[in-house]
C-alpha cells in the first residue's frame, strides 16, 4: 500500500493513496461495509504495529459517487472504522494539496456520514465544515466505580461523545495515564448501563474539559478514542460536539470563535452556523503537515504481516 502521513495539530493521519483494497463501486456506505467484512486485514496491516501505532488514524482515499465531490474517504483506526474524523479531513486536504489534487479554495469531500466541505486556506491550513451536530441528552448522571458520580452531555459531532465539563486530574501530559484510566471506566459503565446515542448507537468517545493554558483559548480537552488512544489534537468531531452543547446552552452565538486546546496545547479555531434543520454546522480550522510518504510492505512468511493485536480495548 502506498501512503502519505501527516499530522494535524499533533494527531497523525495515514492516507492510503494507492494499492489498497479494491472495494468496487457504488455507495460509499456499501464500500465501507465491504472493507469491514472482506478486507479488514488491510486496515490491521496499516494501523497496527509493526507498521502503525495506536494513535494513528487511517484514511482510504476513494473515488466519490457524488460528482460534485473532489474525493471520498473511509476513516479507520487500530480497532475499527470511524464514521467521521475532523483532524483526518484536515490532514486529507493538506495531503491532496501535496499531491497536486487540491488547490486553495473550497472542495467537497464525501464521507460515510455525508458530504463535508473543506476550504484549503494555505498548503498547511484547512477549514472543515463538518456534518450537522447536536446535543442528544444533557446532564446524564453516571456513577462510575473508581471515578465517582459525574454528569455529562451526549452529543453528536460525526461520532458519539460523552462530554464531561470536569476532569479527574489536571489536563497535562503527565496525567494522561490517569485520564485514560478514568475515561475507559466511564465508557465501560455507559455500555453496562446501555446509555447510548440516538438509535442505540454506541458512545465510543469520552471527552474531559478544563481551563486552557493559553490566555486566548477558551478550554482545554482530553479526548479518549476507540482503541484506547488519546487524541493529540483537540479532536474535530469532539470540538463539533462541544459547539453543539455550547449552542444549546446559549453560551456561544453563531459565528463566534471558540479556541479549543488539546492535551498537548495544540488548538483548533471553531465556530458554527445554523443548518436548515436547526442543528449546527461546525467549522473547524487547523493546520497539518506532511511527515512521510512511502509504501507498506507485507512479505510472505511474516507472522505479523497483518499487524500485532496488543489489546482488545474498544
Amino acid at each position: 500500500m502506498r501512503f502519505i502521513d501527516s499530522h494535524t495539530e499533533g494527531e497523525p493521519t495515514r492516507v492510503i493513496i494507492a494499492e489498497g483494497p479494491d472495494l468496487g463501486s457504488g455507495p460509499l456506505t456499501d464500500r465501507l461495509a465491504r472493507f469491514a467484512s472482506g478486507f479488514d486485514h488491510y486496515r490491521r496491516a496499516a494501523m497496527l504495529e509493526p507498521r502503525g501505532a495506536e494513535s494513528l488514524v487511517g484514511a482510504l482515499l476513494c473515488e466519490p459517487d457524488h460528482p460534485q465531490c473532489a474525493a471520498a474517504v473511509i476513516f479507520f483506526n487500530n480497532t475499527g472504522y470511524l464514521k467521521m474524523c475532523g483532524h483526518g479531513t484536515i490532514g486529507l486536504a493538506v495531503t491532496l494539496a501535496h499531491m497536486g489534487r487540491l488547490e486553495t479554495g473550497i472542495a467537497s469531500i464525501q464521507s460515510p456520514v455525508g458530504i463535508v466541505n473543506v476550504e484549503l486556506l494555505s498548503p498547511n491550513e484547512a477549514a472543515v465544515e463538518n456534518v450537522q451536530s447536536y446535543r442528544y441528552r444533557k446532564n446524564v448522571e453516571v456513577d462510575v466505580e473508581g471515578v465517582g458520580t459525574l454528569q455529562g452531555d451526549i452529543a453528536w459531532g460525526g461520532n458519539w461523545f460523552f462530554l464531561v465539563n470536569w476532569s479527574p486530574a489536571p489536563l497535562t501530559p503527565a496525567n494522561i495515564p490517569e485520564l485514560s484510566r478514568c475515561a475507559r471506566l466511564i465508557r465501560r459503565e455507559l455500555e453496562r448501563q446501555n446509555i447510548t446515542g440516538a438509535n442505540a448507537e454506541e458512545i465510543d468517545h469520552i471527552e474531559f474539559f478544563g481551563p486552557p493554558a493559553a490566555a486566548d483559548a477558551h478550554s482545554r480537552n482530553f479526548v479518549y478514542c476507540p482503541g484506547g488512544a488519546f487524541d493529540r489534537s483537540p479532536c474535530g468531531t469532539g470540538t463539533s460536539a462541544k459547539l453543539a452543547c455550547l449552542a444549546a446552552d446559549g453560551k456561544l452565538a453563531a459565528g463566534d470563535v471558540w479556541i479549543q486546546e488539546s492535551i498537548i496545547g495544540s488548538r483548533f479555531r471553531a465556530s458554527y452556523r445554523i443548518g436548515e434543520s436547526g442543528a449546527i454546522i461546525p467549522r473547524i480550522v487547523g493546520t497539518a503537515f506532511i511527515c512521510a510518504e512511502g509504501r507498506l510492505i507485507q512479505q510472505q512468511g511474516d507472522p505479523f504481516r497483518n499487524g500485532i493485536v496488543l489489546s482488545e480495548e474498544t
